[in-house]
């Protein structure tokens, strides 16, 4: 589904990035809009268990591909045979999960991650119901980033293009945010706020830089 896993070398392809990023910023909370089979709800529950810090994952997806995502028990039982018991599921849209308690009581977001419905405005909605709450060396990303193709994957009769990318190029040009583009499988595009974070992290907290000698 675009992140270029390779089964035959076990490789996670973007995933180890999931992985790294998870470990690195060690946020107690990630938030993911969409995944087909769960891939990256899983990578970065298990990036979570690993830190051993207690992070959860809230995972948002309303199961419009198919009915994978609808029973709870069912849902539970997926990631569990992975191992990882930190992802809680809310079978609805972005739009519906902004009006739930379990949104205004969420708190800081140390990674986001956008993988719902691929339309520029779907993505820029997503974006804004989080981009307040990201922590200050909180990453959002943007998967399907840099392609502009039709997807039939809710069915050919329902197929869209897929315009992610124009919502990047928005974000591009505001001096407010740094912007990364990887581009591998269909995209995988960083964001952050420039000012987010005015120190460094310096091995699990942030330090001013030391002056270099002489």
């Amino acid at each position: 589904m675009g992140h270029n896993q390779r089964p035959g070398d076990a490789s996670l392809g973007l995933g180890w990035v999931y992985y790294a990023l998870a470990r690195l910023v060690r946020p107690r909370h990630a938030v993911v809009i969409g995944s087909y089979r769960g891939f990256v709800p899983l990578v970065l529950g298990r990036a979570f268990q690993d830190n051993g810090e207690h992070g959860r994952v809230t995972f948002v997806d309303p199961s419009l591909v198919d009915g994978f995502w609808t029973d709870p028990a069912s849902v539970r039982a997926h990631f569990e045979r992975f191992g990882v018991g930190n992802v809680t599921h809310f079978r609805m849209t972005t739009q519906e999960f902004v009006g739930t308690p379990e949104y205004a009581a969420l708190g800081e977001v140390g990674l986001l991650f956008v993988d719902g419905y691929h339309t520029a405005e779907q993505a820029r909605f997503d974006w804004l119901a989080f981009e307040g709450r990201l922590a200050p060396y909180g990453i959002a990303l943007f998967h399907d980033s840099l392609v502009l193709v039709e997807s039939p994957i809710y069915g050919a009769d329902r197929a869209y293009r897929v315009t992610v990318r124009h919502l990047m190029d928005e974000l591009r040009r505001d001096p407010a945010l740094q912007v990364l583009d990887l581009p591998f499988g269909t995209g995988l595009t960083l964001v952050r706020k420039a000012d987010g974070a005015s120190e460094p992290l310096l091995e699990g907290r942030p330090e001013r830089p030391r002056p270099l000698p002489g």
